[in-house]
C-alpha cells in the first residue's frame, strides 16, 4: 500500500495542476499578416476565474521560433497594483505590450517589421503562486512586394575555362516571386535559363547574353509585379533630347526670320520724301497720340551768285503719323 502512495500523489498532483491549467484560457490570432516596414500587433489575451481576487504577479513572456527558447521579451506586474507595468511598454521600445496584463491583454507590438521578424511566436503568461502558466503559438507573416534589386552582365567561367557573358537578374519579395525573361531579339530554351534561390526572400536568374541582345527581366507574385529592361533605354532618351534641342533651335530661327522680315517690310513701306518747296508754314511741333514721327534735315542747295542760301527740307517717315518740323538756318 505504501508503494502505491507516490503513484497516488503523482496522479492527484496531475489532476490538481491540470484543473488549474484548464481554468486559464488564452486566445491568440493564428496568423498576423503585415507589410514590410509597418508595425505588427500579435494579438494575445487571457482570462482566469479569480481575476478580481488574485493579488500576485502576472508574468508575461514572448518567445520566438521554439517553444522552449529563451524569451526575447519579458515583463511583470502585480495584479492589485496601480503602477504602470515595469518594462512592458514604451515609445522607444521595438517590442512592447499593446495593452494592460491586469485586464488580460498580452498582445505584442513589433515596430517596423522586417524580414528577420517573419516566423513563429509564442505568447506565455504565468501567475505567481499558482504554479500555473499557459502558452500558445501564433505566426507573423511579413509581405514584401516583388522588386528587382539588380540587373547586370556578369562574366562566368564554364567547365572548360572559357569565359561567357550572362545577364543576371536579382529579385526579392514575399511570397517569393517568379522570374521570367522576355526578348524581342531572340528566343531562349529552358536549359539556357538558370534560376536559384539565394535566401528566404531572394532569387537570382541568368541567361546567356550577347552585345546585340535586348532582354526584359520580369518578377511577379500575387502582390504585384515589376520589370526592368537591359540595356536601359538611354540611347532613346539621348535621341529624344537631341530631337527636342533641334526643334527648339528651328523655332528660334523661324522666329528670328519672321521678326527680320516684318521689320524689313515696315521699312520698305515707309517712303522717303524730298521737297524743294518752302517748308510748311506751321512749324510748331505736333504732339499727342501720334503714330508717325518724321525726322528731317535741311540741306544746303547750290548757292546763288548773290550769296543767298536756299534751304530745302529733306525728311523721311519712320513710323509715326504726326510730322515734326524743325527748320534750321544754315549760314555760309
Amino acid at each position: 500500500m505504501w508503494q502505491q502512495t507516490p503513484c497516488f500523489c503523482l496522479i492527484l498532483s496531475t489532476i490538481i495542476t491540470g484543473s488549474l491549467v484548464v481554468s486559464l484560457d488564452m486566445k491568440v490570432a493564428p496568423v498576423v499578416t503585415v507589410p514590410r516596414g509597418e508595425d505588427a500587433v500579435l494579438s494575445c489575451s487571457f482570462t482566469h476565474p479569480k481575476q478580481q481576487d488574485y493579488s500576485g504577479k502576472i508574468i508575461v513572456r514572448w518567445l520566438a521560433r521554439e517553444s522552449h527558447a529563451l524569451p526575447f521579451f519579458s515583463c511583470s506586474i502585480k495584479n492589485d497594483s496601480m503602477e504602470e507595468p515595469s518594462g512592458c511598454s514604451g515609445s522607444g521600445l521595438r517590442y512592447s505590450l499593446k495593452g494592460d496584463p491586469r485586464r488580460g491583454e498580452l498582445s505584442l507590438l513589433i515596430r517596423q517589421v522586417h524580414e528577420a521578424d517573419n516566423g513563429t511566436y509564442f505568447c506565455y503568461v504565468e501567475l505567481d503562486g499558482w504554479r500555473n502558466y499557459l502558452r500558445k503559438e501564433t505566426h507573423l507573416y511579413m509581405t514584401a512586394n516583388p522588386q528587382i534589386l539588380n540587373l547586370s552582365v556578369v562574366e562566368m567561367r564554364s567547365g572548360s575555362g572559357a569565359a561567357t557573358q550572362r545577364l543576371r537578374c536579382e529579385a526579392e519579395g514575399h511570397p517569393l516571386p517568379t522570374i521570367s525573361w522576355l526578348s524581342a531579339s531572340r528566343s531562349l530554351s529552358e536549359d539556357q535559363v538558370q534560376t536559384s534561390q539565394v535566401g528566404p526572400f531572394r532569387l537570382v536568374s541568368s541567361v546567356p547574353y550577347q552585345e546585340e541582345d535586348v532582354f526584359t527581366c520580369r518578377v511577379e507574385s500575387r502582390l504585384g509585379g515589376a520589370e526592368r529592361r537591359y540595356p536601359p533605354g538611354n540611347s532613346l532618351l539621348i535621341g529624344l533630347t537631341a530631337c527636342g534641342l533641334t526643334v527648339l533651335l528651328l523655332l528660334l530661327l523661324v522666329t528670328g526670320f519672321i521678326f527680320y522680315r516684318r521689320n524689313r517690310a515696315r521699312a520698305e513701306s515707309s517712303p522717303v520724301y524730298e521737297n524743294t518747296a518752302a517748308a510748311p508754314p506751321d512749324t510748331s511741333p505736333v504732339y499727342g497720340n501720334a503714330d508717325v514721327v518724321e525726322n528731317h534735315r535741311l540741306q544746303r542747295s547750290d548757292c546763288p551768285a548773290e550769296g543767298d542760301v536756299e534751304l530745302r527740307p529733306v525728311y523721311s517717315v519712320l513710323s509715326l503719323n504726326s510730322v515734326v518740323y524743325s527748320p534750321v538756318n544754315l549760314q555760309q
